[in-house]
């Protein structure tokens, strides 16, 4: 037996062991575009990927001025390094193939592999950053138990457009939601914009765009489905002056309903006046509040800046979560009890990241009947992981 002299050096060990691992999957090469998995060609049939200029925004007048920090993501330390720190000092291009070895279902599920290659390879190289304060950012949100995961990618709008609308085409976004995306955009005109994709254990898979920048509540509701859950969340905004969310996403899929996610800060100056007008978001949508045993749990920190994840779609509310920052490493551990998942797994997975912890925790709500028997729906405990920044290395 061998025992690690701390946690950083036991993380140290695990990423290490892994690398090793996918450098033997990929036949000696440990590079972040060495995977296995062959990304399927577009069908004949597919239309041909269209210029930036007829299907979205033009880069706005200011493109090079430093873009907005996602709210999910810690604040970038001004070097001028092609890639921005994380902690064990890894490019994160890395850090998501190992993170990805560590995951066995995708390893395991050919298709889950080739539609997790081809997003990677729609991420833009740092090199087309045109200044030293544009950043590529990359997360990563896990459940508890491992059994679903989304990985997200975001920088300037000029950089990542094109990429974005080839991704789209290339796994069969229906021409009307990249139409949808170019409206949204038009209207926002955000000057950071990302790519997101989920899998399961069960074979699910999804993916779609967001823009984590600052947006007028009344503007960001223009990208939902119109109904009535759009009229309760417009109503429950007003009620506590909730006026700009600080995300908005849409997924791509090929068939309705499609979902999309605004996410807010909750305003408040204490956790608990946060933390109310939460309660009355939950009762206000209609979603039964997580077990007190989850509540407990926050309430031992009662840090402030929660944030709630709202999902709405045409056929009714998706989905609720309500994030609170930094979560201890005991409580990540009791929150993993309180959903009966085994946090072994989740460990390895923070190794291979190299990370000191998730960014958040949500506590969230799938509606029954969204799940489409390949995610699972009720209640569940799911953590955000900021996997680092790229720049493009400045001489």
């Amino acid at each position: 037996m061998i025992v690690a002299d701390s946690e950083q050096v036991a993380k140290d060990w695990v990423r290490n062991i892994l690398a090793v691992v996918q450098e033997k999957k990929t036949g000696g090469s440990s590079s972040s575009s060495g995977s296995s998995a062959a990304a399927p060609a577009p069908s004949a049939s597919s239309p041909s990927p269209v210029k930036p200029a007829d299907t979205f925004i033009s880069p706005p007048s200011n493109a090079s001025s430093s873009p907005s920090p996602s709210p999910m993501s810690a604040q970038t330390n001004g070097s001028l390094d092609k890639s921005i720190p994380t902690e064990s000092g890894t490019n994160p291009r890395t850090l998501l193939e190992l993170a990805k070895g560590s995951v066995d279902f995708i390893n395991r599920e050919a298709k889950i592999g080739e539609f997790w290659q081809l997003w990677m390879e729609s991420i833009p190289p740092a090199s087309e950053l045109n200044s030293p304060d544009m950043v590529i950012e990359y997360n990563i949100v896990a459940t508890a138990n491992m059994q679903k995961l989304t990985w997200r990618t975001a920088g300037p709008q000029f950089v990542f457009i094109q990429k974005m609308v080839d991704f789209f085409w290339n796994v069969g976004a229906p021409e009307s939601e990249i139409d949808r995306l170019n409206d949204v955009g038009v209207l926002i005109n955000p000057q950071k914009i990302g790519s997101w994709i989920d899998m399961s254990s069960k074979l699910g898979m999804d993916g779609g765009w967001y823009f984590p920048v600052n947006i007028n509540v009344e503007i960001a509701l223009e990208a939902a489905d119109p109904g009535k859950p759009v009229t309760a969340v417009r109503d429950w905004a007003a009620r506590h002056s909730v006026l700009t969310t600080i995300y908005i996403g849409r997924d791509m899929g090929a068939a309705p309903p499609r979902q999309t996610e605004i996410r807010v800060l909750l305003p408040g100056k204490t956790y608990d006046e946060q933390m109310n007008v939460a309660r009355d978001a939950y009762r206000s949508f209609g979603f039964p509040e997580p077990p007190q045993a989850a509540f407990d749990i926050l309430n031992q920190d009662k840090k402030e800046g929660l944030q709630l994840s709202i999902i709405t779609s045409s056929e009714g509310f998706v989905r609720l979560g309500l994030l609170s920052p930094k979560p201890r490493l005991d409580n990540v551990v009791k929150l993993c009890q309180v959903v009966k998942a085994n946090n072994e797994a989740l460990g390895t997975f923070e190794g291979s990241l190299g990370t000191d912890g998730p960014e958040f925790v949500e506590l969230q709500y799938l509606n029954p009947g969204f799940g489409y028997n390949v995610y699972n729906e009720g209640f569940d405990v799911v953590f955000h992981y900021c996997v680092g920044y790229e720049k493009a290395l400045v001489v």
